[in-house]
């Protein structure tokens, strides 16, 4: 059985399971609503059940203990190193919100008037940093990303393209720009929704 360290990790990688795998169109798009989440004596087990039962479920568990100890440090994603999604994955994820929320927080400063757009945009820019923080998680001492933290398509596709976005200095530079932006949005805008 796979392990996630958090209850938002375990729907990521179910995410991106049934992104990589394409077949799954509408129930993909949809998927934490056809997520079943299933208390057990020392974890949660997730499972994904596509209607009609066509694909076999997707199952992964996270540990209650691992789930407590991000809660209480404010950790979304958890403590230590992903053992579900590759440090690739975690970079593509990184753009993706990233790229929302720099769309979205344009689109709002021509009308900052809706707050849960608002809302949508932070926590866009906190993911985005969030994520590319996880992706920094597999880095060596040496500042090198090794081959070891990359198993899955999309990550290994991700590395191969753009080799020079795995460096620290690269990381280091992505997460400042995240963290820039969320305080430049905050900055312009949280007095009337912070």
């Amino acid at each position: 059985m796979r392990y996630a360290r958090t209850l938002v990790e375990a729907h990521l990688y179910i995410s991106l399971t049934l992104s990589a795998d394409g077949s799954h169109g509408d129930a993909a798009r949809n998927h934490q609503a056809l997520t079943a989440l299933i208390e057990g004596p020392n974890a949660w087990t997730l499972r994904f059940e596509e209607p009609g039962g066509g694909a076999p479920p997707i199952e992964i568990c996270v540990r209650y203990e691992t789930e407590a100890e991000a809660r209480r440090d404010a950790l979304t994603f958890g403590r230590g190193v992903s053992e579900v999604i590759d440090a690739g994955q975690w970079l593509q994820i990184s753009a993706v919100y990233a790229r929302r929320a720099l769309r979205e927080g344009l689109f709002f400063a021509t009308d900052p008037t809706d707050g849960e757009k608002y809302q949508g945009i932070v926590s866009g820019w906190k993911l985005a940093r969030d994520t590319t923080a996880e992706a920094a998680k597999f880095l060596d001492d040496d500042d090198e990303m090794p081959d070891s933290a990359f198993w899955t398509a999309m990550g290994m596709s991700t590395r191969r393209e753009s080799p020079e976005r795995f460096t620290r200095e690269r990381l280091d530079s992505d997460y400042v720009f995240c963290q820039t932006s969320l305080d430049d949005f905050l900055r312009l805008h949280a007095k009337r929704w912070g």
